[in-house]
């Protein structure tokens, strides 16, 4: 005896309602881009106009002299490759960044355990803790710049009741002092930043996890290395990446404090490009230059995506 499934039966009906369904669909479809079109636009206009510009000065010769809008090949890179000026801007940019980073990432995640636990006016405190962020960082610059002031400011005066003599420490001068104040600064300005998103994290991490691993006998560092850290590794690589990135271009809280001195000793790469297009109005090289960081920072990016990812 032969045992099977009825065939489905197609009627007219059927078909009328299936490509009636299709078309809806359709038309929701189209719809949709219809909609996103004036916002995928906009975006192109102002991401993509930009750059293009950007691509056309950089291979141009404009100067404050000279408005040589024709090609000039490759000559504004030869010049950046035998710039000792760029290469400096770049190495202290990065050494920065490879100092202030990890410094915030870690204030951040101690801040974040603290804060974990339930205590009194926990919302307040984070919300007094945060506010350091939501300053501008130009006037985050100017208030520490006058906090390091030698004359009038608080900083050298609490070291000299610290010490029991007078301190008068040149911070925003002293080739050596320079870097320490600035670190100080973006420190204080964009821990909370880290510690808001770290804060997150830790708080979506398996409860049940850790206390079954507490019950196994498991240790501190094997439950943060096990448990804690894959579960905050996404929200860690996204807090690093953001701030990395504006690490790189630090530009506001040096400037307001230092102008890139003394000499060029803080000079950061996107002051350097500032001095170049807007002070000595060599239009055509700092297009180069902002070109060439543009590549690089979007290869770094796209790499450091991808090694997130694998590790995940």
């Amino acid at each position: 005896m032969r045992i099977g499934f009825p065939s489905p039966t197609l009627t007219r009906s059927s078909i009328v309602a299936d490509s009636s369904a299709s078309d809806y669909m359709n038309k929701i479809f189209r719809f949709r881009y219809f909609i996103l079109a004036p916002a995928i636009f906009l975006i192109l206009l102002v991401g993509f106009y930009p750059f293009l510009k950007l691509l056309v000065t950089s291979f141009q010769n404009i100067t404050m002299f000279d408005d040589d809008f024709g090609f000039s090949g490759m000559v504004h890179y030869e010049r950046l490759f035998e710039d000792s000026r760029f290469w400096n801007a770049v190495l202290r940019t990065l050494l920065f960044t490879a100092v202030a980073l990890p410094i915030e990432l870690l204030l951040g995640f101690f801040m974040a355990q603290l804060f974990l636990e339930r205590m009194a006016f926990k919302q307040i405190l984070v919300a007094l803790l945060i506010l350091p962020t939501v300053i501008a960082p130009i006037v985050a610059g100017s208030t520490w710049r006058l906090m390091f002031d030698n004359q009038f400011g608080p900083i050298n005066q609490i070291l000299s009741w610290i010490v029991g003599e007078q301190v008068e420490l040149l911070w925003t001068i002293n080739n050596h002092l320079v870097w320490p104040a600035i670190l100080i600064a973006d420190v204080w300005q964009w821990t909370p930043f880290t510690f808001l998103f770290l804060l997150t994290a830790l708080s979506s991490v398996d409860q049940e996890q850790l206390e079954a691993a507490e019950l196994d006998g498991a240790s501190g560092w094997r439950i943060f290395r096990f448990i804690i850290f894959p579960s905050i590794l996404p929200v860690v690589a996204i807090a690093a990446l953001i701030r990395g990135l504006d690490l790189v271009r630090l530009f506001d809280v040096v400037w307001t404090m230092t102008r890139g001195g003394p000499g060029t000793r803080s000079e950061t790469i996107s002051m350097y490009a500032y001095q170049l297009a807007f002070r000595e109005f060599d239009v055509s090289y700092s297009a180069a230059l902002a070109l060439l960081v543009i590549v690089v920072l979007t290869f770094l990016v796209l790499m450091f995506l991808r090694l997130v990812e694998v590790q995940r």
